[in-house]
């Protein structure tokens, strides 16, 4: 499974916004893409791509920035990859499929992998993550 750029940026940039929901106060996109090495630019692009989606909301001013429009436990994976990495449109039966065996077969397995994948994207929250980021660190 490869994401493009956009969508790993997408899912970090959430969860920096995840990660700091309780402090009520907007992140400067600034903020975010040098904490983790993003070009500010193609931030800001993703950054209003998700909130024509919902998923961001934005303040304008010197104390400016982005907030998640809705707490981390109810904002998946699998939503923000529909906003930054959509999937491709289902491919038409055309004449090959009907010609063989093999093709159609190959067809029924990248539908599961498709759906399996889509199941743990749709279970996994913003939440799940920012908790496991935050979870035991053991430092030898």
């Amino acid at each position: 499974m490869q994401r493009s750029a956009k969508a790993e940026y997408g899912c970090v940039a959430m969860l920096e916004l995840a990660a700091r929901y309780a402090e009520k106060r907007p992140i400067r996109v600034a903020d975010i893409a040098q904490r983790h090495n993003i070009s500010e630019r193609f931030l800001v692009q993703i950054l209003l791509a998700l909130k024509y989606a919902g998923l961001v909301e934005s303040t304008r001013g010197a104390a400016g920035g982005y907030t998640l429009s809705r707490s981390p436990e109810t904002i998946t994976l699998y939503d923000i990859l529909q906003v930054t990495d959509p999937p491709p449109k289902p491919e038409t039966q055309d004449g090959r499929y009907q010609l063989s065996p093999f093709f159609r077969q190959l067809q029924t397995v990248w539908l599961r992998v498709r759906q399996a994948e889509e199941d743990v994207l749709k279970h996994m929250t913003l939440a799940d993550l920012v908790a496991q980021c935050e979870g035991p660190q053991y430092v030898i």
